[in-house]
C-alpha cells in the first residue's frame, strides 16, 4: 500500500491498441481504478479491452467523438473525481511509461508537497542520449517558451504525458477549456498556475521503442509559439493586474515602453543619419539608448520577481487547513 488515498489511472486510448493489454496487465497493485479512455479510436480499444482484459479494476470510458488527448484526459478525470478517487495519475496507452514509478508521483502528492507532479526526462544526462536529436532540440524550445507562458521557472519537459494530479486541485480546472490536442500538457500547466497549484518535476528515463509518436515538433512549434505568448499575456494579466498589484506590474509596462520609444527614436535617427550623410551626435544616441537600458533592467526585474513568485504552498493542503479551520470556529 502506498497510503489511504485512493489512486487513480487515466488512459488515454487512440491507436494503441498493439500496446494497451500490456500497459494495463503492468499496472501496479496500490492502483485502485484503471480508467480506458476510448476516443473514438479507430480501432475499437474500448471493445477491444472490455473483451481481452479481465482485470476488474478496469472501467473503458467512450467518447462519442474524437476529443484529443486532453480531451480524452479531461473526460477520465471527470469518471475519477466522480468515482470518489483522491490521486489521479495520466499515463499513456503506448507502453513508454514505467507503472512502477507511480508512486514516486503521487508521493509528493501524498506528502503535501505537489498539487501536480510531471515527468522530466533531462534529469540524467546519459540517458537522453537516445532521445532523437530534433525532438530534444524542440523539448528545449518548448521548455523555455513553457516558462514564460506558465510561470514556472522551475520545470522542463513541458510535453511528457506522466502525470498526477490531486482530486481538489483537478475539480478547480476549467475542463472546458484546456486544449484538446497536442498543447494540452503545456497548457495545464498555464491553468495550473492560475490556480496558483505547486507542480513538481519528478526524474524518469527516456523510453523509445518501436512505438510512434503522433507529434511532430517541427510541425506544431509555430502554432505552440502563438498559444504560449497568449498564454503568457493572459497569466501576467491574471496574476499581477487582476488579482493583485505590485511593484513589478508596474516594472513591466514601464521596461516596455521605455524599451520601444528608445528603438523608435533611434531607428528614426540612424535612417535619417544614413539618408543626410551627417553622422549622429554623442547626445542623440545616449537619447535613444538610455532609455533601452533602463528599460531593459525594468523588464529584467519584473522577470526576476516572476521566477520568485512559484506556487509554493500546495492548494489542496490550503483548502484542507481551511475547512478544517472553518469546521473549529463552528
Amino acid at each position: 500500500m502506498i497510503s489511504n488515498q485512493k489512486i487513480a489511472i487515466v488512459i488515454p486510448c487512440y491507436k494503441v491498441k498493439k500496446h494497451i493489454l500490456n500497459v494495463i496487465n503492468d499496472m501496479i497493485q496500490e492502483v485502485d481504478k484503471i480508467y480506458v479512455v476510448d476516443d473514438c479510436c479507430p480501432e475499437a480499444s474500448g471493445d477491444f479491452v472490455e473483451s481481452n482484459c479481465t482485470d476488474q479494476r478496469v472501467t473503458v470510458v467512450r467518447c462519442i467523438e474524437n476529443q484529443g488527448v486532453g480531451g480524452a484526459v479531461m473526460t477520465g478525470y471527470s469518471a475519477a473525481i466522480s468515482d470518489g478517487m483522491d490521486i489521479i495519475v495520466k499515463v499513456d496507452g503506448d507502453g513508454q511509461m514505467d507503472p512502477n514509478l507511480i508512486p514516486a508521483f503521487v508521493m509528493p502528492i501524498i506528502n503535501g508537497e505537489a498539487d501536480y507532479t510531471k515527468g522530466n526526462r533531462f534529469f540524467d544526462l546519459e540517458e537522453i542520449r537516445q532521445m532523437p536529436k530534433i525532438r530534444l532540440f524542440g523539448n528545449a524550445a518548448l521548455s523555455f517558451m513553457t516558462k514564460l507562458s506558465s510561470g514556472y521557472w522551475d520545470l522542463f519537459d513541458p510535453t511528457n504525458g506522466f502525470t498526477a494530479i490531486h482530486r481538489d486541485v483537478a475539480k478547480h480546472l476549467p475542463m472546458k477549456k484546456i486544449s484538446r490536442r497536442y498543447f494540452f500538457e503545456t497548457d495545464m500547466l498555464f491553468r495550473l498556475n492560475t490556480l496558483r497549484a505547486v507542480v513538481v518535476d519528478i526524474p524518469m528515463d527516456a523510453k523509445y521503442a518501436d512505438e510512434v509518436s503522433n507529434l511532430k515538433i517541427s510541425k506544431v512549434i509555430g502554432e505552440f509559439f502563438f498559444k504560449h505568448m497568449r498564454n503568457m499575456g493572459k497569466r501576467i494579466f491574471y496574476n499581477y493586474y487582476l488579482r493583485d498589484m505590485s511593484l513589478a506590474s508596474l516594472e513591466l509596462p514601464i521596461g516596455l515602453i521605455m524599451v520601444i520609444l528608445g528603438s523608435l527614436f533611434g531607428i528614426s535617427h540612424w535612417i535619417s543619419s544614413l539618408q543626410s550623410g551627417i553622422a549622429t551626435s554623442a547626445g542623440t544616441v545616449m537619447l535613444s539608448a538610455l532609455p533601452v537600458i533602463l528599460g531593459t533592467q525594468f523588464i529584467l526585474a519584473f522577470i526576476g520577481h516572476d521566477i520568485q513568485s512559484i506556487p509554493k504552498r500546495p492548494l489542496h493542503i490550503e483548502k484542507r487547513s481551511f475547512i478544517h479551520n472553518h469546521k473549529i470556529k463552528r
